[in-house]
């Protein structure tokens, strides 16, 4: 298992009531680890679902969902966002 931070953002942050947390997973991925948070249900699942649009970033670089998790990384989860 693999220790890594998860911080939320904007949107998100105010659905799950939570700025960050330590999360225990054996994830492989990013998108792994977004399924795993998903597979929570309730505020976690509305919040990640799949269909939504919800950026990640890894150790603080915008990465793509494929990109591997390693123990001790920072996952940041947030919605797009628009500018004007």
């Amino acid at each position: 298992m693999k220790q890594v931070t998860v911080r939320y953002f904007a949107s998100i942050r105010e659905a799950l009531d939570a700025g960050s947390e330590r999360v225990a997973t054996a994830a492989p991925t990013l998108a792994a680890l977004r399924d795993e948070l998903i597979a929570r249900g309730g505020a976690h699942a509305q919040a990640l679902a799949r269909g939504r649009a919800v950026r990640v970033a890894l150790d603080q670089v915008m990465s793509d969902e494929s990109a591997p998790l390693a123990d001790g990384a920072e996952v940041a989860f947030f919605p797009p966002v628009t500018g004007g």
